[in-house]
């Protein structure tokens, strides 16, 4: 027995209309080609489908049987339809993000509330379980894309630049490092330095400064929330190194100062690492669009 989808929707078009010359109208073909097509149907599955001389025409119970599997299948199919249509015009799929940095909550949380108006259809989600592990996750397919400062020479892979950022060096105005104009490496010798509880070559201050310039820090306290870290800064349990967007709340409150690394100050630049395939999907290049003028109206204050 061979079913086809235009045999579903022949028993629910007269199950619906109540009559072969309704159904045809409704499906678009001859009465003609309507009769030989139930033949087809009854001849395959060697029942009668139909009551015979009744009017309106009525299904018999194996023709209530298909008609049940019609009622569930073809609803099933025209979604999925829709879900593909959607697909090829961009306006649907998923976009899973995985974030290789702490305080980047700061500025994608209103991009994702923005970009939620404009594409209901795509499925977000953040995924920071997968932050440290980001881009063999993106490979693997379990991400879409992944907010990253550390392009590397991936195959398949596209890093497409958001925007540049400055790590900036945060104390206590009661810290003796707060009366310089910036701070160097051998200045973290005797500090405890506030970070966030990741590998070393995930942070800033380290990659950028301490690392290249073999300095270690007095002791090193790991705490997970950027507010936390502030907190203990402003009692001067410690000092911190973050990025700007960060700390330009804190330019107007006493109780803290912020001073470049180095004398030059550093730059750093955030990407949105995806598949080649998908980076140019219209949803996630508008992504791209927001995080930048997010970035803009964060650099305003």
């Amino acid at each position: 027995m061979h079913i086809e989808f235009r045999h579903l929707r022949t028993i629910k078009a007269i199950h619906d209309t109540g009559g072969l010359a309704r159904a045809a109208d409704l499906l678009n073909i001859t009465q003609s080609a309507l009769s030989h097509q139930i033949k087809g149907i009854e001849d395959q599955a060697g029942v009668e489908l139909f009551v015979r001389r009744s009017k309106p025409l009525k299904l018999s119970a194996a023709g209530m049987k298909l008609l049940a599997a019609a009622e569930d299948i073809l609803p099933r199919v025209a979604d999925l339809e829709a879900e593909f249509a959607g697909l090829i015009a961009g306006k649907s799929g998923r976009m899973h993000i995985a974030i290789e940095c702490h305080a980047c909550f700061e500025w994608l949380l209103p991009v994702l509330e923005q970009f939620r108006k404009a594409w209901p259809e795509v499925d977000v989600d953040i995924r920071p379980g997968l932050a440290f592990d980001a881009l063999p996750a993106l490979r693997r397919e379990m991400v879409d894309l992944v907010i990253s400062s550390d392009p590397e020479p991936l195959p398949e892979t596209d890093f497409t630049p958001l925007f540049d950022y400055e790590p900036v060096f945060v104390a206590s105005s009661a810290n003796p490092l707060a009366a310089k104009d910036f701070v160097e490496a051998r200045d973290f010798a005797d500090q405890t330095l506030i970070s966030y509880p990741v590998e070393r070559t995930r942070l800033d201050v380290f990659t950028e400064l301490l690392i290249p310039a073999r300095v270690e820090p007095a002791a090193i306290r790991q705490v997970e929330l950027t507010a936390v870290i502030l907190l203990l800064v402003a009692s001067n349990r410690g000092v911190a190194v973050l990025p700007d967007w960060v700390v330009r709340q804190l330019r107007h409150n006493a109780d803290f100062v912020t001073r470049p690394l180095t004398a030059q100050g550093k730059t750093r630049r955030l990407f949105a690492a995806t598949r080649a395939d998908d980076t140019a999907r219209p949803y996630i290049a508008h992504f791209t669009r927001l995080a930048r003028q997010e970035a803009v109206k964060l650099q305003r204050g």
